[in-house]
Formats: C-alpha cells, sequence, structure tokens
C-alpha cells in the first residue's frame, strides 16, 4: 500500500504509478525509472506497481482500455484525462511491458494461449457481430468448432463455450447422434432439430457444433444360439433393404449377418435363445409364422427333434419342451381327439373320441390329440385292492389280488368313510382300547381309492352292512375284513368313564371278553338310609361262531355296557329296598349277588346271569367300595364303627393287664429265690476272700524291701534316660532354631536382590521408554519443520549479514585496528544483534533423580 506521507518516490524501471491532481481531479500516469515529488495537490492512489509483462504464447484480458488514434498514441481530453472506452475489452497478446492507465482495469490476469491437441476442439459463440480475416461472418449467436491440433488465439467477440473430445469409435461399435439445430452432418446430410442418427464408421469421431453424443451403440453378436427379437419404431427400410411397418417385429439369425447395431428407428425387444430338441423331445408351437412370414393365428406345429430353431415373434411353446413317452410293458397313455384327423391306422377319429395306447413303445401326439393321463398298471397282493368306477355306466367294482391297469373308460374311484370311523381305522382295537380320542392326534391320511382293509382281533368280532344288497355279515378275529363298493363298518358307541356315561367309547371292534366294567350306582334301603356303590362286573359274550344268527346277536343292542349297568342297577335296587341298614351293612355282598344272579330251587345263589338279547353274561360282582350318601348316616355309621373299636381296644387292655399281673408274680418269686443262692454264694466267696487276706499280708511282709530297692534303681535308670533325652532335644532345636534363622535370612536376601533387580529392569525400561520419547519427539519436529526450512534456518544469520552489508552500500572495504582483521560477518551480527540461540549448558545434577 502506498505510504501518502512520503513525498518523493523511487519509481524502478517497468513500475509505474498514478497519481491524482487534487485541483483538477485528473489522474495521470508516472512511468519509471523516475523519482518522483509528491505536491501538495497531489495524492498518489496506485503504485508503484510493476508494469504488464506478457510472455510469448500469453495473453491478458484488460476492462476500459485506453483509446487509441491512427498512430496508436494515447488519446487524452481536455483535462488531459486519459480518454477509454467503458465496458469494452481488450485482449492482448505478448509485447513489451506496458502499464495500466487510470480507469483500465484488469479482467483476466496472464494466461497461457490454449493448445488444443488432435481429435479435439472448442466449441466457440459468438456473441458479437464481426467478420473473420478469411471474409466469413458471424452473426451473434452464432457456433462454430475450432478444431485441433493448433493453438486458438481468442477475441473479445468470441466466447468459448466447452471444449469436445472426438469419441472414438471401436469396431462392433457406433454412436447415436442428435442434432441441437438445423445442420448438415459431416456426410454432407441435412439434419433438422431433434433428428437422431447413428454413425458406424470406425475411428474417431468429433460432433459437429450443432450435434450432440447420444450414446455409444455396442453391437450385438449373433452365434448359432443366440438371435434378437427386434422392433420397428416406425416405417423405414433396415440394413438389409427391407421396409418394416411400424410396430412390426422380427427376428435377425446369424443367417442374416453376424453382428447387428439397431438403428435408431428400431429396438431390441431382447436375446432370443434357441430352442434345442433331443431325439427323445418334441414341442408344440402356439400361432406359428406361416410360409408367407404371417403369424397363423390359433393353429399349431409339432416339432420334433433332433432339431434346432428359434422362435419367431409371436409364437410360444404350448406346455414347453416336452419328452416323448416311453411306454414300458406295463404303462398305457389315454388319448383324447380334440379334432377330427385320421391316424396312421388310417383310421378316423372325431373330437371328443377316447383310445388307449398300451406299451411297449414311445409316442408323440400330434397336434389334434391331447394325452389325458399316463396309466400304469397297478400290482395288488392277496390282502390288497382297488376300487375302479366305469365313467360310462358308474358302476363301482373291487379288484382285489391281481395286477390290473385301468383302460380309458375307468378311473380310480374314492369311497368316502364317516370321520369316526376313519380315526378307529387307524388304531389298534386291542392295545389302544383305553385310550380317547384327542383332537391333536394326527392321522395318516388313507389313500382313498384303495380297498378299505381291517384287522379283526383274536376274541373279536366286526360287523360290516352292506347297503346295496340290506344285508349285514359278522367277521370272527383273528381276520381281514375288506370292504366292498356299498359296505360300512357298524359303528359300536359304548358308555364309559366312571359312573357311566353314553357315547363316550366308539369302536368297529366288538370285544367277547372275559372282561371287566365298573359302575356307581345309589340305592336306598327300607329305613331310608342311602348307598352310594362302587361295582366292578366280570364279563364275556356267549356265542356261537357258526349261527350266523346267533353272531348277529351280538350287535343286537348297540350299548351293551350302558344296558347291563341299568339292569343290574335296578336288580340291586329292588332287593335293597326292602332290606334295612343293619341288615344290609352285615350281608351287602349276599344280598347284591342274590338280586343279581337270583336262586335256584335249592335256594342257592346262580353263578352267573345271562342278557338273553346280546348273549351277555356277567359272572361275578365285586363291591369295591360303600359310602352312605346322607351325611347324617355317615356320621352315624363312623360313631358305631368307632364304638365297636373303642369295646375292641378295651377288652384287649383288660386280657393284657391280667397277663401282666401273673407274669409280675412269677417274677417275684423266682426273684426271692435268686436272692436266697445269692447270699450263699456271697458268704462262700467272703471265706475265700480272708484266706486271700492272710496270704496277702504275709507276702507283703517278704517283699516290701525288695520292691523298694527295684523302684530306687527303676527312678535312677529313668531319670537318666530323661536327662540324655532332654540334651538331645535341646540340640535339635539348637539346630532347627539355626535352619531356620539361615533360611529367613536367604530368602530375605533373595526379596532385597529381587526388589533391587526389578527396580533395576523398570529404571532401565522408563530411561528406554524416555529416549523413545525424545527421538521420536525430535524426528517428528525435524519432520514437521522441513529439511528446506532447517537448511535456510542454518544459512538466515550469515544471508542477513550479507544483506545488511549490502544496504549499507559498502563494497570492497576492510575494518580492522591496524594489527587484526574485522570479520564483516560479526561486524553485521554487532550491529543487528545475535539472533542465534544459546547453546543450553548440560547441568549433570539433572541426571540425578
Amino acid at each position: 500500500m502506498t505510504n501518502q506521507n512520503n513525498s518523493v518516490f523511487r519509481i524502478p524501471p517497468y513500475y509505474f504509478i498514478h497519481v491524482l491532481d487534487l485541483n483538477e481531479n485528473v489522474t495521470r500516469l508516472i512511468i519509471g525509472p523516475k523519482t518522483f515529488v509528491k505536491q501538495d495537490n497531489e495524492k498518489v492512489v496506485f503504485g508503484p506497481e510493476k508494469m504488464m509483462t506478457i510472455p510469448p504464447r500469453h495473453y491478458c484480458v484488460v476492462e476500459n482500455p485506453a483509446i487509441k488514434d491512427q498512430d496508436k498514441k494515447i488519446q487524452f481530453d481536455e483535462s488531459g484525462q486519459v480518454k477509454l472506452a467503458f465496458a469494452e475489452l481488450e485482449i492482448r497478446f505478448a509485447r513489451e511491458p506496458f502499464p495500466l492507465y487510470p480507469g483500465e482495469i484488469l479482467k483476466q490476469n496472464i494466461t497461457p494461449l490454449r493448445i488444443l491437441p488432435a481429435n479435439s476442439a472448442l466449441r466457440l459463440k459468438a456473441i458479437l457481430d464481426f467478420e473473420e480475416e478469411n471474409g466469413e461472418k458471424r452473426v451473434a449467436g452464432d457456433e462454430w468448432l475450432f478444431e485441433g491440433p493448433g493453438t486458438y488465439i481468442p477475441r473479445k467477440e468470441v466466447s468459448v463455450e466447452e471444449q469436445i473430445r472426438a469419441t472414438t469409435i471401436k469396431p462392433n461399435q457406433a454412436i447415436r447422434l442428435r442434432a441441437r439445430k438445423e445442420c448438415t452432418d459431416r456426410n454432407g446430410k441435412e439434419r433438422v432439430t431433434g433428428e437422431e442418427w447413428v454413425v458406424k464408421k470406425n475411428g474417431a469421431y468429433l460432433p459437429g457444433a450443432y450435434e450432440e453424443v447420444v450414446s455409444v451403440v455396442d453391437a450385438y453378436v449373433l452365434t448359432e444360439k443366440r438371435a434378437l427379437h427386434m422392433r420397428s419404431l416406425r416405417t423405414f427400410t433396415d440394413d438389409f433393404g427391407k421396409k418394416r411397418l411400424n410396430g412390426e417385429e422380427w427376428l435377425i439369425t446369424l443367417d442374416d449377418t453376424e453382428t447387428h447395431i439397431p438403428s435408431v428407428y428400431e429396438e431390441v425387444v431382447g436375446v432370443v435363445d434357441v430352442t434345442t430338441l433331443s431325439s427323445r423331445q418334441y414341442a408344440v408351437i402356439l400361432d406359428p409364422i406361416g410360409e408367407d412370414g404371417k403369424p397363423q393365428l390359433g393353429k399349431k406345429r409339432l416339432v420334433k427333434g433332433e432339431k434346432s430353431f428359434f422362435l419367431q415373434p409371436g409364437e410360444k411353446l404350448e406346455k414347453g419342451i416336452q419328452d416323448v413317452f416311453v411306454l414300458g410293458e406295463d404303462e398305457g397313455l389315454i388319448l383324447k381327439c380334440i379334432e377330427a384327423f385320421e391316424d396312421e391306422n388310417k383310421q378316423q377319429k372325431s373330437p371328443g373320441d377316447r383310445w388307449m395306447i398300451k406299451g411297449p413303445t414311445d409316442y408323440v401326439p400330434p397336434v389334434e390329440v391331447e394325452v389325458v393321463t399316463r396309466r400304469k398298471a397297478i400290482p395288488l397282493d392277496e390282502n390288497e385292492g382297488i376300487y375302479v368306477r366305469d365313467i360310462k355306466s358308474g358302476k363301482v367294482r373291487a379288484i382285489v389280488g391281481q395286477t390290473y391297469m385301468l383302460n380309458q373308460d375307468e378311473e380310480l374311484w374314492e369311497k368316502q368313510l364317516p370321520n369316526d370311523v376313519e380315526k378307529l381305522l387307524a388304531k389298534d382295537a386291542l392295545a389302544e382300547r383305553n385310550t380317547r380320542d384327542s383332537k391333536n392326534d394326527t392321522l395318516k391320511a388313507r389313500v382313498k381309492s384303495q380297498v378299505v382293509t381291517y384287522r379283526v382281533p383274536h376274541n373279536g368280532a366286526v360287523q360290516v352292512y352292506d347297503y346295496k344288497e340290506k344285508k349285514s355279515r359278522v367277521v370272527f378275529g383273528p381276520d381281514l375284513v375288506m370292504l366292498g363298493p356299498d359296505e360300512q363298518f357298524t359303528l359300536i358307541s359304548i358308555s364309559g368313564d366312571v359312573p357311566k356315561k353314553p357315547n363316550v367309547i366308539k369302536a368297529l371292534c366288538l370285544l367277547l371278553g372275559p372282561d371287566f366294567f365298573t359302575d356307581i350306582i345309589q340305592i336306598e334301603t327300607s329305613d331310608h338310609a342311602r348307598l352310594s356303590l362302587k361295582l366292578s362286573y366280570s364279563w364275556y359274550f356267549k356265542v356261537n361262531k357258526e349261527d350266523d344268527k346267533e353272531a348277529s346277536k351280538l350287535f343286537n343292542v348297540p350299548d351293551f355296557v350302558g344296558d347291563a349297568c341299568k339292569a343290574v342297577a335296578s336288580r340291586i335296587r329292588g332287593a335293597v329296598a326292602s332290606v334295612g341298614f343293619d341288615d344290609f351293612h352285615k350281608n351287602s355282598a349276599k344280598i347284591i349277588r342274590a338280586s343279581v344272579f337270583g336262586l335256584d330251587e335249592a335256594g342257592n345263589i346262580r353263578k352267573e346271569f345271562t342278557f338273553k338279547q346280546n348273549n351277555l353274561v356277567i359272572t361275578s360282582i365285586d363291591i369295591q367300595a360303600v359310602e352312605p350318601v346322607d351325611q347324617r348316616t355317615r356320621d352315624s355309621l363312623q360313631k358305631s364303627v368307632q364304638l365297636a373299636i373303642e369295646i375292641t381296644t378295651n377288652s384287649q387292655e383288660a386280657t393284657a393287664k391280667h397277663e401282666a399281673e401273673r407274669a409280675e408274680q412269677e417274677a417275684r418269686g423266682k426273684l426271692e429265690r435268686q436272692k436266697i443262692l445269692d447270699e450263699a454264694e456271697a458268704e462262700k466267696a467272703r471265706r475265700a476272700l480272708l484266706e486271700l487276706q492272710a496270704l496277702s499280708a504275709a507276702v507283703e511282709s517278704t517283699g516290701q524291701a525288695k520292691a523298694e530297692a527295684q523302684s530306687r534303681a527303676e527312678a535312677q535308670k529313668i531319670e537318666g534316660e530323661a536327662a540324655v533325652e532332654q540334651a538331645r532335644l535341646k540340640a535339635d532345636a539348637a539346630k532347627i532354631e539355626a535352619q531356620s534363622e539361615l533360611e529367613r535370612l536367604t530368602h530375605a536376601r533373595n526379596a532385597e536382590l529381587g526388589y533391587v533387580r526389578e527396580q533395576n529392569e523398570i529404571e532401565i525400561s522408563k530411561q528406554t521408554q524416555l529416549s523413545e520419547v525424545e527421538v521420536n519427539k525430535f524426528k517428528k519436529m525435524v519432520d514437521a519443520i522441513g529439511a528446506q526450512t532447517l537448511r535456510e534456518m542454518a544459512t538466515a544469520g550469515p544471508d542477513l549479514q550479507v544483506k545488511m552489508l549490502q544496504a549499507l552500500g559498502l563494497q570492497s572495504t576492510l575494518i580492522t585496528d591496524g594489527s587484526n582483521p574485522i570479520n564483516l560477518f560479526n561486524t553485521a551480527n554487532g550491529l543487528i544483534g545475535n539472533f542465534s540461540p544459546k547453546k543450553q549448558k548440560h547441568n549433570p545434577e539433572d541426571d540425578v533423580d
């Protein structure tokens, strides 16, 4: 910035300043080299600034340039102000250094000229009307290309819109162009705005000023297995010289060309893969293309392998690629005619005809024939069968125990059974007779076209009813039941639970026993005591399996358990109603058995009771529990029972007390007798004791001295041994104490050595890490400052001294005192002071922690 306080301005060569005359308000240009003395009415508003120096192949843009005359001299107005062309631009190229006159603005700094390589161009646009050097006139808005290679010289009338690079068209490629405005392409063809076309010539293509590249189009490579499905977007003539109508679709294969680039008037619908049929395959094409190239709607065409072909547009396979029907000896095909034709045997077939062909053979159905189904012979064991229905007559029959193949007029018939029967068929009648049905049970699905079979267990019976013949038959186990088409099982619904409830148990098989069932009934005695009885009945069926009439009686009673329980309970209630509570309590079993079985001529209870309706025989009755229903009766019965128990307990207690007193008298007599015997034995022992005391006194007088001598000797011996043992123990104790002290000192020294060693290791690790930190710190500082910066810091002192001496204007001057020379660097150093940092003196005390 200019310092206005200075009145003297020394302007170097190729520098200039702008000076404003405050009196006239006119700014003039002062060019160096010159020493300018500013007057009081003058002000330096710009500079000193270096002149504009434009090197070769460079330019700059100046706004509001100074106006020059024909001799290229600057023009001034009456006041001496430079005339300017306001709002104009001037592009200046390489020349002698020039200043900027007051009012001129450097709009664009010095910029290299743009050099365009080959295959590139600049899209230019005229912003003013002008005429080029070759005489061509340009109007504002015109666009054209400046193609390389070359150097573009800018003009003020032209603006550069963009740089365009040529698009390289490789083999099997093309570019799609669009006209931005009416123009003529490079082939000399007129193009309208928005028109698109394709350029397929290989090489670099540079679009024109009014052309733009839409996309690069890759060619589709056609092979023997690939074709192109094309669609016309408008009526045109394709690359093969064929006229295509708007919306027309066609196929391009390898026979037409190896590669294809779609034009702008066609689009690729998709890539069609070849359809290949082997010798064991065929296909039916719907809506085939005729010889005239038009689709035959509604028609079909059969294609047999081996063959490869492409599906034309509009064609499709009816069911895809199908395999030839290869039939074995046990296989056949059911065929149906859908269009009148004549088969291989010259037989005329009408629509709706059905027939069957059997193997071994292979068969390809013509387009007039529909394959209804494929049949295979069904092998059947002697215990297996199927239901077959004639679709013409509707008759159903069962085929059992042979290999059978359905013909064209037959089909498998599904036999429907009730859900309860379906569940019971999956259960074992004997093993699962006590299980109840669960809603969560998953049943295995039955093949309904197979003959229904049921295994009747041993000692069981199943009734089958034929609704067509209106007859029933009973099958006894072990046997296998096979239902005919019109036969159904008789479902048995039996009472269950305790007490009995109707329709609890459902079964197909009736077990003939022996077995039992339990029931709870309520009775009332003649004195109105109400009791609840839990009874268990043993039963079996008496049946003659050879007699069909007798066998059918088994199923005459649908619920034989409920019926038997009701009949037996009625007999028991009738008999108990005439008996009092006490009598029934004492003779309940006899009364119940007599009421159920009855009495014979001799008055004895019979052994069984038979139901004539179904030959059910009750053989025994077990009374499991008898409980009063009324609470007061229950309390009275409990009191009487407690009283009886108390009387029995008292009687037993009196008897035990008498027996105890008798045993006590006997024991007392034995004790007195034993006392007498013991006193006699005691007198004998006392006499022996006196004798022994006398003998002991004699021995004592003679052996006392000997005993004392022996005791003193033993005492001295013991004392000596004790002293020896004490000395040995003291020596061992001293030895142990010395060893303990030695071990203690050893452990203490080892611990101290370990502590010192760890301290040394820690100190070494600390110093190592500190040194690494310092090294890393110094390295990062050096890296952060940079080698160039360090070099400049090192040479900063001498360079400064040199510049100081140069500033003083001294050349080849030596200052000396007459005896020793003075170094100019040191002299400069003294003038500006010592800026080099002092080295820090190392203090050995800092190393001491």
